[in-house]
């Protein structure tokens, strides 16, 4: 029974993602001139957010021990994953505390759902969010043709499970910052905004050279090195510890078993208590 539950709610995933997508196109394709704004601009967007480091490597030849090639490299694998997360993650998803603080999570739960098909099938913006992923792939694909790349079917693979830890090191660290909503609705749901933006600012720029003291925090309390720096270190040859290329995948899962744990706490406090600042429509006054 148990087996064949958790097909039923894989298949209503997938129909949700089928669903949503639809959804997202038509939204998209209204009017020829709202898609190409929205397109345009979202180029623009992405490029702007990686044209200081670009900028600054091309004047100096690269920075540290990466060369230009490699820096472009990491800030295509950067770009993809920010443009992943908020390709499946959109309309607030990894921005939760805005979603708890609110009063919208009452919408969530009384889907007759679980609450883990709803947060991975609700953001599903496939078309909206496809020109921060269109991006981080052109710019990958345009560095990988100037880099002495052994690609094999073992590096993609790896490249793949590695690509998923640093989305999933993005969302936890979201979602960590985002269960303090339970307990502090209002003043969680800025500090994990700028929490956030902060995570996404440090992900376009290596790390190497940094103290110890420092280096530690952007792995620990603020695990920005596994979104990008550390990940590309490893698939790119910077870093040829025999445990590099697996230590991101591990991150990842001890940030999400620690997110999972106080989500759960969470969510029994505000069994509880219930939303602070809930209306009917479910926004804040």
């Amino acid at each position: 029974m148990e087996g064949e539950s958790r097909l039923e709610s894989f298949a209503a995933v997938w129909r949700q993602w089928r669903l949503y997508a639809w959804m997202d196109l038509t939204w998209m394709t209204r009017n020829l001139g709202f898609f190409l704004t929205e397109f345009v601009s979202g180029l623009v967007m992405s490029a702007a957010t990686v044209t200081a480091t670009f900028l600054l490597a091309a004047r100096f030849d690269g920075i540290g021990p990466w060369t230009t090639p490699q820096i472009i490299f990491m800030l295509g694998y950067s770009t993809l994953v920010q443009g992943l997360v908020g390709m499946f993650f959109g309309y607030n998803v990894a921005f939760v505390s805005r979603r708890i603080g609110r009063g919208q999570l009452d919408h969530t739960l009384i889907q007759p759902r679980p609450i883990w098909v709803t947060l991975l099938t609700e953001g599903f913006t496939p078309f909206s969010a496809s020109t921060t992923v269109v991006a981080g792939v052109g710019l990958i694909v345009w560095s990988s043709s100037r880099i002495a790349l052994a690609v094999s079917p073992g590096w993609l693979a790896l490249a793949f499970v590695n690509l998923v830890a640093s989305c999933a090191t993005v969302l936890a660290f979201a979602f960590l910052w985002g269960c303090l909503a339970f307990w502090a609705p209002r003043a969680a749901e800025e500090i994990s905004t700028s929490a956030l933006r902060m995570m996404r600012l440090l992900t376009s720029f290596p790390l190497d050279g940094l103290a110890p003291f420092w280096l530690g925090g952007m792995l620990t309390a603020l695990p920005a090195g596994f979104v990008a720096w550390f990940p590309c270190r490893a698939l790119l040859g910077i870093d040829r510890s025999p445990y590099a290329l697996e230590l991101t995948p591990l991150a990842a899962s001890v940030i999400a078993a620690l997110t999972i744990v106080i989500f759960h706490q969470g969510m029994k406090h505000y069994g509880r208590v219930g939303s602070q600042r809930y209306l009917s429509f479910g926004h804040r006054r």
